[in-house]
């Protein structure tokens, strides 16, 4: 976090700080709100951002864009709830499509048809590693780039993109479409 020319003290780390929470809050908050649920999503993008306040002389703008060590960050602190995100998708695994009532066609055989998959998509979510559901989850929540998971979760590139590989493999399986490439 750099401090702003002319300034120093804890009031530009402050204003810094402020603009930072401005312009990654709701990315944050999304990424924790797909992993965990909603319920939990606004103390841990919270906790994120005092994590990050705290730790903000230790960033290294050199090792990682502050987006990437934010979602890093973030990423950990869904570790520490991993219990209830296992939970979830199970949950979710269990749970059967429900009808949709009229409105237009294509919008509800949409929605059906995802909502069908719904509970294989958990299923496969809950049976992914830790790392793998990490990586693939940055990528499908957060819209990372393989260099910006990299960063955020100190690993090397190609290990994002064999985790990533793996991850999907097993979704597609899990979703029944073993033979189709992801875009």
């Amino acid at each position: 976090m750099k401090v702003r020319p002319g300034t120093d003290g804890p009031s530009a780390v402050h204003a810094d700080f402020a603009d930072l929470y401005e312009r990654f809050f709701a990315d944050i908050h999304r990424y924790i709100a797909g992993r965990l649920g909603r319920d939990v999503a606004d103390d841990i993008a919270a906790d994120t951002f005092v994590i990050a306040l705290r730790k903000h002389g230790s960033f290294d703008a050199s090792r990682a864009p502050v987006r990437a060590w934010l979602f890093g960050i973030a990423t950990n602190l869904v570790a520490q709830h991993r219990r209830t995100e296992q939970r979830r998708y199970r949950a979710l695994g269990r749970v059967s499509a429900q009808e949709r009532a009229g409105g237009h066609e294509d919008r509800v055989v949409s929605v059906v048809a995802a909502e069908g998959m719904r509970p294989q998509l958990a299923r496969g979510l809950a049976s992914l590693s830790r790392e793998e559901r990490d990586v693939l989850l940055l990528v499908a929540l957060a819209d990372l780039s393989h260099e910006e998971i990299s960063r955020a979760l100190g690993i090397p590139y190609g290990t994002v993109g064999s985790r990533l590989n793996r991850a999907r493999r097993k979704i597609r399986a899990a979703l029944g479409q073993e033979g189709q490439r992801d875009e």
